[in-house]
């Protein structure tokens, strides 16, 4: 596919080649989209599959001709599965592979009384918040070591004042009074000159200062700074309700508002992380910042719509209750293309890749209105976890909760093993109670560690437990008697 669209293009530059296809490295296929995923996330291989190819075709519309680029729509996907299969965890780390801005939302949300129609948009006001942090940060990564530089040499103006300007403090080269590092720089006392050689003195100390604090033994001086305080704008009166004005007046006040500076004394580390934020937001460009963040929250971001199948039905329960086709048709105008105020600027919401999830246990998809199921096509069911799926989900994703559970003993000096008839038994006992009580999925496994190594993560600490051997009989005396308990379970598990 994509060796067809590049050819399709005009002939390349000298070089052009090897660099499309160091960027195509940056993108995983499908195959390997859907390995990463099965390094955190068990079975539902349909749903892996289907995100994949959606991800996938995100790569894919951006070497299309521009004329046709703008045509192409992203594949919205619905998950269908009871709660704690993996529908939520399989979008989050499809955004993180995908390094794309992402954000969750729960659709019951907008069933709530208060609830006003455009509220629906605070979702991708909330994504392009997210777009600006994750570009910031990177901006912020890449201008680090710039940023350290920087803060070392005014670290290094306030421990020695005068060395930086060349200027000379008090007569004899001591200097009196307080030197101040801020916004406009060193100040000093200017004086007729200085004696011979105090320049080079000057320097040969301020490079034993240097040292003497990159070995870290300068943490605890202190020094005194001058930082710039925010104007507080807490009770003061904000325009609410309208179209188009519920934006975070807040920050726009504070930008408006006059700074303050403030003198503070602070130890050298306290100073280098007060000096270090500082030379970050001179250095990052913030104009270049949003205009990226607008582009990637327009071309790659994705929004998790959870709880869908809340807001299914044409009509809500008895009481105050939002009508339900209601949010349905404010949801839908942002899920098929609309343009969305943001105190950045107008996003386009026509290429943001929506994923909704719902468990669809009363209600059905084919509830939702004809305009809203059209708008996700692909359709994919997940299935229930069983026995078999929990004895994995214990121990070969990445993150797996036994792996947890032996870091956090380890932490006290102490060793957690699981014998493998001990897992098949947490395994069993798990789904059991999902078969005679409320199906939570894989969140059962939590609630069933949690009572079983209770006694073992109170005791660590005193020192009574060191070596703990968790096997079949290990947690049959543990789980057995509470999974029998029909009153206890409930509240216990």
């Amino acid at each position: 596919m994509s060796e067809h669209l590049s050819g399709s293009e005009p002939a390349s530059p000298p070089g052009a080649a090897e660099a499309a296809e160091k960027e195509s490295d940056r993108w995983l296929s499908p195959r390997e989209i859907v390995q990463e995923l099965d390094t955190y996330i068990v079975g539902q291989d349909a749903a892996k599959k289907a995100v994949a190819i959606a991800l996938r075709n995100r790569w894919r519309r951006q070497r299309v001709d521009d004329d046709l680029r703008d045509e192409i729509v992203p594949s919205n996907i619905i998950l269908i599965g009871p709660t704690g299969v993996g529908k939520t965890e399989i979008a989050r780390r499809l955004s993180r592979l995908a390094g794309a801005p992402f954000v969750k939302v729960e659709a019951s949300k907008f069933t709530e009384v208060g609830y006003v129609g455009r509220d629906v948009e605070s979702m991708i006001r909330d994504l392009v918040d997210m777009a600006v942090n994750m570009v910031r940060a990177e901006m912020e990564d890449d201008l680090a070591d710039t940023a350290e530089l920087r803060t070392e040499e005014k670290l290094l103006d306030l421990l020695l004042p005068g060395s930086a300007s060349g200027g000379e403090g008090a007569e004899g080269g001591e200097s009196e009074g307080v030197w101040v590092a801020g916004p406009g720089g060193v100040s000093s006392r200017p004086d007729g000159g200085e004696p011979e050689g105090l320049e080079e003195r000057r320097t040969r100390t301020r490079e034993k200062l240097r040292s003497l604090m990159r070995d870290g033994k300068l943490e605890d001086r202190e020094v005194e700074v001058e930082v710039t305080q925010t104007p507080a704008v807490d009770g003061m009166m904000l325009p609410m309700g309208g179209e188009g004005m519920d934006f975070n007046f807040t920050e726009m006040l504070q930008d408006m508002l006059p700074k303050k500076t403030k003198k503070r004394q602070v130890t050298v580390a306290e100073a280098r992380r007060l000096l270090y934020q500082e030379e970050l937001d001179r250095l990052v460009d913030m104009d270049e910042a949003v205009n990226e963040a607008l582009n990637r929250t327009e071309d790659m971001g994705i929004v998790f719509l959870d709880e869908i199948d809340k807001v299914a039905g044409t009509r809500a329960a008895a009481g105050p209750d939002v009508s339900r086709e209601g949010v349905q048709r404010d949801l839908l105008p942002v899920v098929e293309g609309s343009t969305v105020q943001t105190k950045y600027g107008l996003i386009r919401t026509d290429h943001i890749l929506f994923v909704a999830a719902g468990a669809f246990h009363v209600s059905k998809p084919s509830d939702l209105i004809p305009e809203l199921q059209g708008r996700f096509p692909i359709r994919v069911e997940l299935t229930s976890l069983g026995e078999d799926d929990f004895v994995r989900i214990l121990q070969e994703p990445r993150n797996a909760l036994l792996t947890q559970y032996r870091a956090l003993v380890e932490t006290e000096g102490g060793t957690l093993s699981f014998t493998e008839d001990g897992v098949a038994e947490i395994a069993r006992i798990a789904t059991q109670l999902n078969e005679s009580m409320e199906n939570i999925g894989a969140r059962r496994l939590q609630t069933v560690m949690t009572t079983l190594l209770e006694d073992v993560l109170f005791d660590l600490p005193d020192g009574e437990i060191k070596d703990v051997v968790v096997d079949a009989a290990f947690v049959r005396e543990r789980l057995t008697e509470v999974a029998a308990d029909e009153d206890l379970r409930r509240y216990i598990l």
